[in-house]
């Protein structure tokens, strides 16, 4: 399935860890670069994400980011750090008496105190099992938006490639009378300042000048570069950076039908040729 290299998808997921959020945004590049971003908690995650990442895509830069809202436990659940209060309480009275005055620390105050109140702590397979599990969620939205841009990529570009065919035939049924045309041009003006021409010698001049203009050659190399490109979008492979290379090959087999072009119809047959390689490259630009 062709692919494109540009979507977006977004996964949340909440259970009794919490709530997960991840947000998958690619854009083309020429190789997989991904970027990813955790919550601090999470940080030990990123090996995993980043081998997710790599089975699943082939190309594209990737900005990959979770948001984690753990569940918090009722207010009856909270606990008392019993050694961290004795510490406290015992400072207080060390201060106390130091100051000579009496130690009476306020119980709010000293509820504040940071890490006197603990939350029971969550385990960490779990909330790891839960983000990834959301992850290869979002990776299927992620490469389902993919397959669909991709489908209608390849559409626009196998359009454009029956375009390329009908300029082909165009110029080769142009050929003849074209070639025709010419050789009758250059008899008529020799025949003005020559008078009477020798037959064999114009007819020697005529093949050279034939060979010249003969565009059989690219005619037959960009049809076989379009069943090429006709035959990377059927695979299942990544075919981008292929389908670039193809995007070059026909635009030079172009530029060398316009440079042999003898007559009006041939070069507006390569323009429009140009026109709908250079339309296509923009499509390729954009396939995994």
């Amino acid at each position: 399935m062709i692919r494109s290299m540009t979507a977006f998808a977004r996964e949340s997921a909440t259970s009794e860890v919490g709530q997960l959020t991840w947000e998958l945004r690619s854009v083309n590049h020429r190789f997989l670069e991904p970027h990813v971003r955790l919550p601090e908690e999470l940080r030990g995650l990123e090996s995993g994400v980043r081998e997710r990442l790599s089975a699943r895509l082939g190309r594209g830069k990737i900005d990959c980011s979770l948001r984690f809202t753990p569940e918090r436990a009722n207010a009856g659940t909270l606990t008392v750090n019993r050694r961290l209060l004795e510490q406290v309480l015992g400072a207080a009275e060390e201060v106390a008496v130091r100051i000579g005055e009496p130690a009476t620390p306020h119980v709010i105050d000293l509820l504040r105190w940071p890490g006197l109140l603990q939350e029971p702590e969550q385990d960490p397979d779990a909330v790891a099992g839960a983000a990834l599990a959301a992850l290869d969620r979002a990776l299927d939205a992620l490469v389902d938006v993919r397959e669909r841009e991709g489908a209608r990529l390849r559409e626009l570009i196998l359009e454009r490639c029956d375009k390329v065919g009908v300029q082909v035939d165009i110029v080769r049924a142009r050929m003849p009378v074209v070639l025709e045309a010419v050789r009758k041009r250059i008899r008529d003006r020799l025949s003005e300042v020559l008078g009477d021409l020798d037959a064999g010698r114009l007819e020697q001049e005529m093949a050279l000048l034939a060979q010249r203009l003969d565009v059989d050659e690219e005619m037959d190399r960009l049809g076989v570069h379009v069943a090429e490109v006709r035959k990377a979008l059927d695979t299942d492979k990544p075919v981008g950076r292929r389908l670039d290379f193809l995007m070059q090959e026909l635009n030079r087999e172009a530029n060398t039908l316009s440079s042999k072009s003898a007559d009006a119809d041939t070069t507006h047959a390569a323009v429009e040729m140009k026109v709908l390689i250079e339309q296509m490259r923009e499509q390729v630009q954009n396939l995994e």
